[in-house]
């Protein structure tokens, strides 16, 4: 596949990924925040079946793509650069998606938003999860800057 065509087919990608956190930063965490534990078990549990396997199918794609492109044959060592920077932000994603997100999101899956656990406004994950979300959320983003960034230094 030649790097005109696999460069634009990962910037979009990874704006699907970015978007998709993004929407979540604006409009789904806010109502997570906001709603008392059982709605929120609820909401947060519909939220999390709704992702998958979209945004990581789009996160292991734009990596695949940003290391191809990086290892591409090519004069364009800034454009390479980017690509790796891009790598690494989207690789930093997942990897907190699967060591910080993933696990809240198995875990509120499991409850039974009628029938919470005595202490679980000590256990409530949501400031740490959205800790993470929006951490994970500026990572998609500036693997999005990156990516578009080597695709107008190779043009």
């Amino acid at each position: 596949m030649s790097i005109l065509v696999l460069a634009p087919l990962v910037l979009v990608v990874n704006g699907l990924a970015a978007g998709v956190l993004v929407g979540t930063q604006l409009g789904g965490w806010p109502l997570l925040q906001a709603l008392p534990p059982g709605r929120y078990v609820h909401a947060h549990a519909f939220f999390a079946t709704r992702y998958d396997p979209f945004m990581p199918a789009c996160l292991l794609a734009t990596i695949t793509g940003d290391v191809v492109l990086a290892l591409a044959d090519g004069d364009a060592r800034a454009a390479r650069a980017l690509y790796v920077v891009a790598a690494l932000a989207a690789a930093a994603t997942v990897t907190i998606s699967l060591i910080k997100n993933v696990p809240v999101n198995r875990w509120i899956r499991q409850l039974d938003p009628d029938r919470l656990p005595p202490d679980f406004t000590r256990q409530d994950p949501r400031p740490g999860w959205g800790l993470w979300n929006r951490i994970r959320t500026w990572l998609a983003v500036c693997a999005l800057i990156a990516n578009g960034a080597a695709l107008s230094v190779q043009m």
